[in-house]
């Protein structure tokens, strides 16, 4: 590639809205621009990062078995209303009438197509297992689009669907898939990690997320250091940080702890610990069309150094759906406003759950109900009744690992794949069957896995900058080399080993670009650090007169030379060293 032939839309500031690193760096280097809110046009230089994912993906779901199709992005409603996600997927679901006012999607996902396909083509368990794949657009309205491709509402995605005739293939086609991902992200050239995780509104058994490792990641990722143990936090049991329960030894006092509203300032008023406090939340649960007509309200108890884990709290009995109680139900069922809520003598029944941890305290200290007052050397049997014992905490860093192998660390990730265990959620409620070896029919089993395409663009900068611009792993650069000659319209030397090179380079297949805009030094070396080309061969007449040309890695610090007539087979090694993984 020419750069004269080429569209390069660099600039020297980012807009205003870019708050993130990648978002700043994706408008800089010309590979994005803002369409509308979280959707883009995908400019020459990005859409080439694009491909290369994409190709990367694709050579891996092939070589994992899995077959490429095409779904549109555009799905009727009857196939979710069957599903049941037509109600339960939420107002990110883009609902639209056509001109007949039939009602379509704008897909986010697509378990509900592949199943119809898998329902009318397969018919027997011969057919099974297969892995259809596509790589498709999808439209996701979020309600506060930002960060540019990182939450974005339209976006490029790989999603992948297995069906098997059992559980236990189920299990083989997920780890087949679990395998491609590892490939995958080691192919692209990331620092991630893959994490248990929790299945949200996709539903299932089992399921994995990919992230890649970056400070500005959304999510929490707790992992062992001298284990394997990994999984978003969300989803990490939290285990009883006391063994067990010590004997009462303080008398049960209501205290006097004027503008002490949370468990820090409660602490410190009373020289206590944080741990021995404990936080009281308030959930209530509706219950429409059914007695009581007024809410269930509960009453959620953690140690005052903790955080609720609201995914953990939905899978309790009873909790599903729940919802935070209003300031009027708060007064009414305790008494008082929220800072001084407790389980102590309050003005109608709760119910009361406890964490794991907080089950095992003594002398502990809870709210009174009361506006500036708190009850200290609070029992469990002594004082209020045995709990309902949950983990319903988010673990944090020295915590105990789940495997027992160590404590745990906590480190921020950017989501970039997930797989899931679906089992027969959508092919039960969809009835896709197929005709088993005894004769009968059988709900197919099925998996999803899916990979954020675009996403990963913005993940791997993140990852991977510095003050200059981008740095891009080679894998996905949008060139890998770029070959920068001194006075091209000056000297015809310059210009017949510009051409060399870049010709060497070129049947090497090595994907380079030669800027031959006839730009000053600074412009063309400030443009492709900024692009983040991973390699830079400059040729001057004075290094040519020595038999050298100037080499230079983007983490380098420092250019060095090269002979000339090596310098392209010197460069195409280090990718090709680079590449293989």
């Amino acid at each position: 590639m020419k750069a004269s032939r080429f569209f390069i839309g660099t600039l020297k500031e980012a807009p205003a809205d870019a708050e993130i690193v990648s978002h700043k760096l994706m408008v800089r280097a010309g590979m994005i621009r803002r369409v509308a809110g979280g959707i883009y046009n995908y400019l020459p230089i990005g859409l080439r990062s694009i491909r290369k994912v994409e190709q990367i993906v694709r050579e891996e779901m092939n070589r994992a078995g899995a077959i490429e199709l095409l779904m549109p992005a555009v799905q009727p409603a009857e196939l979710w209303q069957e599903s049941g996600r037509w109600e339960q997927y939420g107002p990110e679901l883009l609902r639209f009438k056509d001109r007949k006012q039939s009602d379509f999607v704008m897909g986010p996902t697509h378990e509900e197509v592949v199943t119809d396909i898998a329902r009318n083509q397969i018919k027997s368990y011969r057919q099974l297992p297969v892995n259809f794949y596509q790589v498709q657009t999808k439209f996701r309205d979020e309600i506060r689009p930002r960060f540019g491709v990182m939450r974005g509402r339209e976006f490029i995605m790989k999603d992948a669907y297995s069906f098997d005739k059992d559980v236990d293939g189920l299990k083989l086609s997920y780890q087949k898939m679990y395998d491609a991902y590892v490939r995958i992200f080691t192919r692209l050239g990331l620092d991630f990690r893959a994490v248990v995780a929790d299945n949200g509104s996709i539903g299932g058994s089992g399921s994995h997320e990919f992230h890649v490792i970056a400070e500005t990641g959304e999510d929490d990722i707790a992992y062992c250091p001298s284990s394997e143990f990994a999984a978003n936090v969300e989803a990490t049991d939290a285990l009883p940080l006391i063994a067990t329960r010590g004997a009462a030894s303080e008398a049960l006092t209501k205290t006097s702890t004027p503008g002490a509203a949370k468990c820090e300032a409660v602490a410190e008023l009373l020289g206590i610990p944080l741990e021995r406090t404990i936080k009281s939340i308030v959930l209530a649960t509706d219950n429409e069309g059914a007695e009581p007509t007024e809410p269930t309200i509960w009453l959620l108890m953690l140690r005052g150094d903790h955080s609720l884990n609201e995914i953990k709290v939905g899978k309790l009995e009873g909790l599903k759906g729940f919802r935070f109680a209003t300031e009027a139900e708060i007064v009414e069922w305790f008494g008082t406003p929220p800072g001084y809520l407790g389980p102590l003598n309050t003005k109608k029944p709760v119910k009361v759950v406890a964490d794991s941890t907080v089950a095992n305290m003594s002398d502990f200290v809870v709210g009174s109900n009361e506006v500036d007052f708190h009850t200290t050397g609070v029992n469990w049997g002594r004082d209020l009744p045995e709990p309902v014992v949950a983990d319903i905490r988010n673990v944090q860093k020295g915590d105990p690992s789940p495997d027992g192998k160590g404590v745990l660390d906590i480190c921020r990730g950017i989501e970039v794949g997930h797989v899931f265990q679906l089992g027969t959620k959508y092919s039960e409620a969809m009835s896709a069957t197929y005709l088993a070896e005894n004769g009968k029919p059988a709900p197919m089993q099925m998996g999803c896995y899916g990979i954020g395409i675009t996403r990963i663009l913005g993940a791997a900068i993140e990852q991977n900058f510095d003050d200059k611009g981008i740095i891009w792993p080679e894998s996905i650069a949008p060139f890998q080399v770029v070959v920068c000659p001194m006075g091209l319209d000056r000297s015809e030397l310059v210009r017949e080993h510009a051409e060399r090179v870049y010709n060497e380079l070129v049947a090497a297949g090595v994907d380079v670009i030669l800027d031959d805009r006839g730009e000053r030094p600074g412009v063309m070396f400030a443009d492709w650090e900024l692009i983040g080309v991973p390699h830079r061969l400059v040729i001057g007449d004075r290094g040519l007169k020595d038999g050298k040309i100037e080499y230079q890695g983007r983490r380098d610090t420092e250019a060095t030379l090269l002979p000339a007539e090596e310098a392209a087979q010197t460069v195409a090694q280090k990718i090709a060293a680079a590449l293989a993984v």
